[in-house]
C-alpha cells in the first residue's frame, strides 16, 4: 500500500515537470518567432531587405551583406527599436572598403625679416633637403624653420615645377606667403607701390611654367595722393577723366556712375589713395559732374577742396548763374566753388600771338625753347630748371624777353615743365589764356599725374588742357619681350653670322666683336633668361682634346658677354666636345657645320608642352635617374637636327641657334679625312683643323 502511495506521487510530479517543459518550450518558439516576425518587419519597413533574421533563444541575430557602414548601423538601430539591444546580435558584413587615396600634398612657405618657415605635408621621396637649401640660396636667410611632413606615396605629377617656380618666386619677394599645390601654386605678398606690384605681376606671369596654375594676390600700399585731385572734360569728343582720386571702393563707384551719367561712355577707373580732404569726397564731385553735364560741355577740376567749374565759350549767362549757384548750394561743407564763364574770343592781333612759351621736347630727348619769358631772372631760372630736369646736354633755348607778360607766367612755365618731363615726346604752350600740354607717354598714370601736377602749381584761376596719348610701344613693361622672342631674336643673329675663334684656339677672332656687342645687347633685355652656351668641334684629333677645346671656346663667348655687363647669373658654358655632330664629319662643310657655338635655353622643370615628356621626368625622379633641363633640351636639339641637313637645323629647333666659323681661306688638303696611317701625327697637329 505505501508504495502504490509512492508511485502515484512519483508519476504526478514526472507528469507535471514534462508539461512545463513542453510549455516553455512552446512559450520560447512563440517568442522566437513573434520577435525575428515583428523585426524582419521594421527592417523591410525602412528598405533592408538584405538583411536576414533568425532567433535563438531571447536573442535576434542580423546577418546578410550591408551595402555600407551606415547601413550595418541603421540595421542594428531598427532590429533595437523592436527588441532591447542586448539581445541583438551583430553578424553582418560590409563589402571591402577601396584603397586609400593619396593625401594632398601641399607645403605653406612663409617668408619675413625673421626667416622663413616651411609647414605642409610632402611625398617622402622629394628631396627634402635640397629644397631647404634651395631655399636658403634663394631668399640668402640661413633661419629656416622646417616643419614639413613627409607621406609615402608618389610623388604626383605637376609637384616639381610647382615647388621650382615657388622657389624662384621667393627670389623677389622678401615678405610673402607662398603656397605650394601639385600645378598650382598661390602668391600673397606686399609690394613697396603701385608700379612695384605691376612689375612683380608681369615679371611672374611672365616666369610661370605653363603647366602650374599661379594665382598672384600681391598688395600694394594706398598711396598718399597730395593733392587729391579729380579733373573731368567734357567736350565734343566725348566725355573722360584726366585724372580721378577716391578715398575708398564705394566712392569711387559713386563717382563713375557720376560720370557715366555726365556722359563718359568709356572703362575708367579711380585710384584709391589717402589725403583726401573730406569724408564727403564723393559728394562733392557727384554735385560737381551733375553742374557740368547741365552746362553741356566744359572742365571740372577738383584740388583737394577747391572745385573749379570751367563752362564752355558761348554759355549764356543765366544758365552759367543757374548751374554755379545750384552747383554752390549742392557742395559740402569745406568745398569752395570757383565757376568761371571764358569771355568770348578776340580778334587775334600780333600782340596776343606774340605772347607765348612753347617746348617742345623730341623722341631722342632734345628740348627746344622758344617764346616769350618776362625778364632776365625768369630766363636765367627756367634755362637752369630746365638743364636740370632734362639734360644740360640736350637743352637749345630761344626766348625773348617781354614785360607785359602776365604776372603767374614763371609759374606757368615751371609746372608745364614738369608735366613735359613726365612724356616720352611732347610738346608745352602757354599763352595767356591757357596752359596746354600734349604728346606721347609710355605710363598708364601720367595724364592722371600731369593733372594732378597742374592742378597743384597753377593757380585755381589757370586754366590747363591735357592731350596725352598712351603708346604701348612705349612702355617699359609691355615692350620686355618673353623667353621665347628672346631666343628667336638669338636664332635671327645668328643665321645671319657667326662667331669666329682664332684657328685651333679659344680665342675669340677681332671679327666675332660686332657679334658679341649685338648679342648683349638683346640679352639686356632678357634679364631672367636662363642659357646654356654650347660648345662642339668635329670629330678630329683626340677625343679628350676636343672636349677641352669646346668648353675653352664655350667660357670665352660667357666671358665676352659678362665683359659687356650682361647679367649672366643664369648662364652656364658646357663643352661637349665632338659628341653631337649634326653634320657628316666626313666632308669639311660637314666639320665646319659641326665646329659651332649653340644657345639653348635652359627649361623650367615642367614646362614641356608634350604631357609625355612630364610623365617621363616624373618616372625618372621614382627611379633616381633624373635629367636636368638642359640636358634634355639640348638632346633634343640635337636628335632633330641630325635628322636634317645643316641648313635646316637651325629651322627645327627653336630653342636653339649655331655659330662658330672657321677662318676662311684653309688649304684644300686640310678638307681630306686624316689616313690611319696619320693618326698618330694628326693628333697633334689637330689645334690647326679644329
Amino acid at each position: 500500500m505505501r508504495l502504490s502511495s509512492l508511485l502515484i506521487l512519483f508519476v504526478t510530479f514526472a507528469t507535471a515537470a514534462l508539461l512545463s517543459l513542453v510549455a516553455a518550450s512552446l512559450s520560447a518558439d512563440l517568442i522566437e518567432e513573434t520577435s525575428s516576425t515583428a523585426v524582419e518587419r521594421e527592417l523591410a519597413e525602412n528598405n533592408m531587405d538584405w538583411a536576414e533574421v533568425y532567433a535563438e533563444g531571447l536573442q535576434i541575430f542580423l546577418a546578410g551583406v550591408a551595402p555600407t557602414e551606415a547601413d550595418r548601423f541603421r540595421a542594428v538601430s531598427a532590429a533595437s527599436r523592436i527588441v532591447d539591444a542586448s539581445r541583438v546580435i551583430d553578424n553582418m558584413q560590409v563589402p571591402a572598403t577601396a584603397a586609400i587615396a593619396p593625401p594632398r600634398f601641399s607645403v605653406e612657405i612663409l617668408r619675413n625679416d625673421a626667416g622663413i618657415s616651411l609647414i605642409g605635408l610632402i611625398p617622402k621621396n622629394a628631396n627634402r633637403t635640397q629644397i631647404i637649401n634651395d631655399l636658403k640660396e634663394a631668399s640668402g636667410a640661413q633661419n629656416v624653420a622646417d616643419f614639413l611632413e613627409t607621406a609615402d606615396y608618389a610623388t604626383p605629377a605637376g609637384w616639381r615645377p610647382a615647388v621650382r617656380f615657388a622657389l624662384g618666386a621667393l627670389e623677389e619677394l622678401p615678405r610673402a606667403k607662398i603656397s605650394v599645390e601639385a600645378g598650382r601654386v598661390d602668391v600673397t605678398a606686399m609690394a613697396d607701390s603701385a608700379e612695384a606690384r605691376a612689375a612683380l605681376e608681369h615679371d611672374l606671369m611672365r616666369r610661370a611654367p605653363k603647366t602650374v596654375e599661379v594665382n598672384l594676390a600681391i598688395s600694394a600700399p594706398r598711396p598718399v595722393i597730395t593733392p587729391f585731385t579729380l579733373r573731368f572734360v567734357l567736350n565734343e569728343d566725348g566725355a573722360r577723366f584726366d585724372a580721378c582720386s577716391a578715398d575708398t571702393e564705394a566712392a569711387q563707384a559713386r563717382i563713375l556712375k557720376a560720370a557715366r551719367a555726365a556722359g563718359m561712355e568709356a572703362e575708367s577707373e579711380c585710384v584709391i589713395g589717402l589725403g583726401v580732404p573730406s569724408t564727403r569726397w564723393a559728394e562733392a564731385v557727384e554735385a560737381s559732374l551733375a553742374g557740368l553735364a547741365e552746362l553741356g560741355g566744359g572742365t571740372l577740376t577738383i584740388s583737394d577742396a577747391d572745385v573749379t567749374l570751367t563752362a564752355p565759350q558761348g554759355t549764356g549767362q543765366s544758365l552759367f548763374d543757374k548751374v554755379a549757384a545750384e552747383t554752390e548750394a549742392a557742395l559740402p561743407e569745406a568745398f569752395a566753388l570757383l565757376a568761371i564763364l571764358p569771355p568770348a574770343p578776340q580778334q587775334d592781333d600780333d600782340a596776343s600771338r606774340a605772347q607765348e612759351f612753347t617746348a617742345t621736347l623730341s623722341p631722342e630727348g632734345l628740348l627746344q625753347l622758344r617764346g616769350r619769358l618776362p625778364n632776365e631772372i625768369a630766363r636765367d631760372t627756367t634755362e637752369s630748371y630746365a638743364r636740370a630736369r632734362f639734360s644740360s646736354d640736350t637743352v637749345h633755348m630761344a626766348t625773348r624777353l617781354d614785360e607785359t607778360l602776365p604776372r603767374t607766367w614763371p609759374f606757368r612755365v615751371m609746372a608745364g615743365l614738369d608735366a613735359l618731363s613726365l612724356l616720352h615726346n611732347g610738346v608745352l604752350q602757354i599763352t595767356p589764356e591757357a596752359v596746354s600740354v600734349s604728346g606721347n607717354t609710355g605710363s598708364t598714370e601720367a595724364n592722371a599725374r600731369i593733372a594732378q601736377l597742374l592742378a597743384d602749381k597753377l593757380s585755381q584761376t589757370d586754366h590747363f588742357a591735357i592731350n596725352v596719348t598712351y603708346l604701348e610701344a612705349l612702355d617699359p613693361l609691355a615692350g620686355i619681350p618673353t623667353a621665347e622672342e628672346c631666343m628667336a631674336n638669338i636664332q635671327a643673329l645668328q643665321n645671319e653670322t657667326k662667331i669666329a675663334f682664332e684657328p685651333g684656339k679659344g680665342t675669340l677672332d677681332a671679327s666675332a666683336d660686332p657679334i658679341i656687342d649685338e648679342l648683349a645687347r638683346q640679352l639686356e633685355a632678357c634679364p631672367d633668361l636662363r642659357i646654356e652656351i654650347q660648345g662642339h668641334t668635329d670629330s678630329q684629333g683626340r677625343e679628350s682634346m676636343n672636349q677641352a677645346l669646346s668648353q675653352t671656346r664655350a667660357q670665352a663667348v660667357l666671358t665676352a658677354l659678362q665683359d659687356r655687363r650682361v647679367l649672366t647669373s643664369g648662364f652656364v658654358a658646357v663643352g661637349h666636345g665632338e659628341s653631337q655632330p649634326i653634320a657628316d664629319n666626313g666632308t669639311e662643310a660637314g666639320r665646319e657645320a659641326n665646329r659651332r657655338i649653340e644657345f639653348v635655353r635652359i627649361l623650367p622643370e615642367g614646362a614641356e608642352t608634350a604631357e609625355a615628356a612630364d610623365a617621363e621626368g616624373e618616372a625618372n625622379e621614382a627611379e633616381g635617374a633624373e635629367a636636368t633641363p638642359s640636358e634634355a633640351t639640348s638632346e633634343a636639339a640635337t636628335d632633330a637636327a641630325t635628322e636634317a641637313a645643316p641648313e635646316a637645323s637651325t629651322e627645327e629647333t627653336a630653342e636653339q641657334t649655331t655659330e662658330e666659323s672657321e677662318v676662311e681661306g684653309q688649304p684644300e688638303a686640310a678638307a681630306e679625312a686624316p689616313s690611319t696611317e696619320n693618326a698618330a701625327q694628326n693628333d697633334g697637329e689637330e689645334t690647326e683643323e679644329q
